[in-house]
């Protein structure tokens, strides 16, 4: 096993647990409830992390966590079919449910 990805705020953690799993990459997630341990240990060793189960797919989660992550630095776009602007981290239109262009 192999930790990929930890970050302070769980709902992250969870959202790229879901990202990577609809990927086929089986993950492990630990310490998602350690949170209330702070004070007593240390804040990052508080932090909910992410694990992947299959050696041979640790390259291809290392890439789609930085797409993931990086995903914010990419610019919006719109949507071809109803002409609403939509984030970059959307792979669909929020309104239509068309596909992003390539």
């Amino acid at each position: 096993m192999k930790l990929i990805y930890t970050h302070e705020n769980r709902l992250l953690v969870n959202n790229v647990k879901n990202l990577l799993e609809q990927a086929g990459i089986e993950t492990l997630l630990k310490n998602e409830f350690s949170q209330g341990g702070m004070g007593e240990l240390a804040i990052f060793d508080c932090w909910p992390e992410l694990w992947i189960t299959q050696e041979g797919k640790l390259e291809r989660a290392k890439q789609l966590v930085y797409d993931i992550t990086h995903a914010k630095e990419q610019p919006s776009w719109f949507c071809r079919e109803c002409d609403e602007e939509n984030d970059a981290s959307f792979e669909t239109c929020w309104q239509c449910q068309h596909n992003k262009p390539e």
